[in-house]
């Protein structure tokens, strides 16, 4: 039995808003929570990513701009492709040598496979009824394996140039 076409809008909306929500909040974090842009720089740096502020201004903006495009439904298999590059980072940064559970030491990669799966769902299914891409008449080109591969091929390929040019993971430990 086939979705229908409510219910494949309706499936875009809930995820449109929950993943691009959630991206604000971890963008905003990054920016004014806690240690801010000088925090979030320090804690890239300490992963390998260099220059951190660099790294922390364009994670943050990153996710501030992908989580409204994705709430707006805007572009929104690029605006997914920037989620799926951002927590692909992470993956491999922060989260990989611990384990697959996020409650483990250090935490485990669960909660940025899920975003990187769910926002790759979200490029499949394109911006659906209740978007700019509807509005803009270009959802249609922008949705199923079209939208996939934008997605996943765009954020895949981002992650994996920015920690080939920038990812220097044992050269802090080196220096001390």
């Amino acid at each position: 039995m086939a979705v229908d076409a409510a219910g494949a809008d309706i499936a875009s909306l809930v995820l449109r808003v929950s993943v691009g929500g959630t991206l604000i909040a971890h963008g905003w974090n990054h920016a004014f929570g806690g240690g801010r842009i000088e925090g979030t720089a320090g804690w890239f740096e300490s992963m390998g990513l260099r220059p951190g502020r660099l790294h922390a201004l364009m994670a943050t903006g990153t996710e501030l701009g992908a989580g409204l495009l994705l709430i707006l439904g805007l572009l929104t298999p690029l605006a997914a492709a920037g989620a799926v590059g951002t927590m692909a980072v992470a993956f491999v940064t922060a989260h990989l040598r611990n384990g697959f559970f996020i409650f483990r030491p250090g935490q485990g990669y669960e909660y940025v496979v899920m975003i990187i799966l769910v926002a790759c769902g979200i490029g499949a299914l394109g911006g659906g009824g209740a978007s700019l891409d509807a509005a803009l008449n270009i959802s249609d080109d922008l949705s199923g394996w079209t939208g996939l591969i934008i997605t996943a091929g765009a954020g895949i390929l981002g992650a994996a140039l920015l920690l080939a040019v920038f990812w220097r993971p044992g050269r802090l430990a080196e220096q001390e």
